[in-house]
């Protein structure tokens, strides 16, 4: 079934950058097209002035203080950091909607006591709580460029912790060869998009290879902007993994298992012709439909605006990781 919509002229053209990530295999489902969405979630971002929504906006994001020293590795980008607003009322994340003004939504995710267990091939499973995530491993702030695979890109300052740290900790067996990243999941609570065509594959997870995950680039983050992380971002725990589309960075984590076979992810379960495992940001390679060319960037200040500038291969990070893939 085709739909056919004429776009408003403030619309982003399709051609240059889709509106979701929410498409389903075209063997298994009906086509669902989602460009009104983008319309709709565009819209109070552009012209809102309504104080009550601003107000309940920045107390989402203004959470407790969480300091760290910033790591002078990753201290800037050639770009602006983007507005902490801006990157907190445009997010995925479909376990609370397919629109990008899921923050409100979001809320609902449950965060006290939450806990991480971390177990199969590894020498020291664990379950560890945020206290113990912060008294064992110690944070510091990374300032990332953050791509969708929607062709959409901003620079965002995390708090948080390497990957490899985790990996030290609990001592992956030599049979490890993968890793799984398991996002909470409660039917109630994380309903998903009300659009979605079928049954979808919940609970969210994604993964890596092991050797990814030991990058010196893949990050856990528990806080943004100088803050603990929102729920819209993915609190209290989320992977981010920055010379990869950001569908690779599972969102409130609540398992990790290392494993000797590759695992099953969502978007790659939905559709492994458009959303592939891999999933590096690459330039050369478009996406089914539309190019990764060049992409839109979310540009500093308190409307949202679009700069469109080249996609640079891994994102701009190939030092740190093309030797990954030779």
């Amino acid at each position: 079934m085709a739909i056919i919509r004429i776009p408003e002229s403030w619309e982003i053209p399709e051609r240059e950058v889709t509106s979701e990530a929410a498409f389903f295999n075209r063997r298994r489902f009906l086509k669902s097209l989602i460009g009104a969405s983008v319309g709709a979630t565009i819209l109070p971002i552009l012209g809102c002035d309504d104080s009550s929504e601003n107000m309940a906006l920045e107390k989402t994001l203004n959470t407790a203080k969480l300091k760290a020293n910033v790591n002078p590795a990753f201290s800037a980008v050639d770009r602006p950091v983007t507005d902490q607003s801006l990157a907190g009322q445009y997010n995925n994340f479909y376990e609370f909607g397919g629109t990008k003004s899921i923050w409100p939504a979001a809320q609902a995710l449950p965060t006290d006591d939450w806990k991480v267990e971390v177990s199969g091939l590894v020498k020291n499973p664990r379950t560890y709580d945020l206290d113990d995530i912060k008294k064992t491993f110690p944070l510091e702030e990374r300032i990332y460029r953050f791509r969708c695979v929607e062709a959409w890109s901003m620079v965002i300052p995390w708090i948080g912790f390497g990957m490899r740290e985790l990996i030290a900790a609990v001592e992956p067996t030599s049979q490890a060869k993968f890793v799984r990243f398991t996002s909470y999941y409660d039917k109630n609570i994380t309903t998903g998009p009300s659009f979605h065509l079928g049954k979808l594959p919940w609970p969210y997870t994604e993964g890596l290879r092991l050797d990814e995950m030991a990058n010196e680039l893949a990050f856990f983050a528990v806080g943004v902007y100088d803050h603990i992380l929102p729920k819209q971002h993915g609190a209290p725990l989320r992977a981010v993994l920055p010379w990869k589309y950001g569908f690779k960075g599972a969102k409130s984590i609540a398992k990790i298992e290392f494993l000797d076979t590759q695992p099953a992810t969502f978007w790659n379960t939905l559709d492994s012709h458009e959303y592939d495992f891999e999933a590096n940001v690459n330039p050369t390679k478009p996406h089914p439909r539309w190019s990764q060319a060049t992409e839109k960037f979310v540009s500093k200040g308190p409307k949202l605006a679009w700069e469109k500038r080249p996609t640079l291969p891994y994102n701009g990070y190939g030092e740190y990781v093309a030797n990954l893939y030779v």
